[in-house]
């Protein structure tokens, strides 16, 4: 293989973007066709906030998977911006992967995310995702001809994330699609994304699998304070909620329910980094925070970095905290 960025006959690479409805398991997808943990995975829909990068890097292509927000109604300024990611992922790709749920009818939200993909002139593949989930393979046909009615997809390739059924055929189909090209990053990159990031989501995936309710959609974190030391790394994390009650429910009895988040947490990101991590986690009340673009900058890196903002919120920290 040539130095990266050198063209090589036959080699191909591009950029593919992953789109569909909230919980059709497209974080779960693009996790498994990269091999690594890149985005964070919930049942609680509108779990991916921004477009997260995922590279496949193979001896034939290096395919640069993009996993976007759910497509769905767009009410606050968190919400716009979610919704502004997944404008921006339809422009100038080589290849959209609409992600559906196997297990159910095409709804609503399919209907409306069918009048994005009207206007995008790249090819869109289908891709049915959980058929672990269907017991009768046959129920799958009359599924494909009710999204060929929506849109005319180039191809359908039925897969499950959760299993990994399936994947091999879709790489083969998606590398087949792609433009022959350089590779565009080192064999060894998997994603663009900042640790600090990266822990920051690990700890906010760690809230939405302990609550319910409206508390998942109420929640952002944000690292704010990161040391390196020669025997581990100590982290400083804030667990943004939009009400005092959020607060309550986020920091448990007698600090259990922050301490349970914090210590699994804690293992995640000591997997992800390698090395022992101190964790300590803060709970925060900041009411609107959906809607305040310096707060919003402060969740989302590509924002933080291209403005240069960081989270200033006024006053003494709200709630308790957690080490581990």
């Amino acid at each position: 293989m040539p130095e990266d960025g050198a063209a090589v006959q036959g080699h191909r690479s591009g950029f593919v973007s992953l789109l569909g409805r909230p919980n059709a398991g497209k974080s779960t997808l693009l996790n498994a066709l990269v091999g690594s943990k890149v985005a964070i995975v919930s049942d609680k829909p509108q779990t991916t906030r921004t477009t997260i990068q995922g590279v496949l890097t193979k001896p034939e292509a290096q395919i640069v998977f993009l996993d976007t927000p759910g497509i769905h109604k767009a009410g606050s300024m968190l919400n716009r911006r979610m919704m502004d990611s997944v404008h921006e992922a339809l422009e100038e790709r080589d290849l959209l992967l609409f992600v559906a749920d196997a297990s159910a009818r095409p709804g609503q939200e399919d209907h409306r995310a069918m009048d994005l993909l009207g206007k995008v002139g790249a090819p869109i593949v289908l891709v049915l995702n959980k058929i672990d989930l269907v017991q009768d393979k046959r129920m799958l046909l009359p599924l494909i001809d009710a999204y060929r009615k929506l849109h005319p997809f180039e191809e359908c390739v039925p897969v499950s994330a959760a299993t990994g059924e399936g994947l091999e055929e879709l790489i083969r189909v998606v590398t087949a699609r792609l433009p022959e090209g350089p590779r565009y990053f080192p064999e060894d990159f998997i994603t663009d994304q900042p640790e600090r990031f990266l822990a920051a989501e690990l700890i906010r995936e760690q809230v939405l699998a302990a609550t319910r309710q409206e508390v998942p959609h109420s929640v952002a974190v944000v690292v704010e304070n990161w040391e390196e030391t020669p025997k581990l790394t100590r982290i400083s994390a804030a667990v943004i909620v939009e009400r005092p009650g959020q607060k309550v429910i986020v920091i448990g009895a007698r600090g259990a329910m922050l301490k349970k988040i914090g210590t699994l947490a804690r293992h995640q990101i000591e997997a992800m980094l390698g090395r022992k991590v101190f964790l300590e986690i803060f709970v925060k009340v900041e009411p609107g925070w959906r809607d305040k673009p310096r707060l919003l900058s402060a969740v989302d890196w590509r924002l933080e970095q291209a403005q240069g903002d960081r989270l200033d919120l006024e006053g003494p920290f709200h709630g308790e905290s957690e080490s581990s």
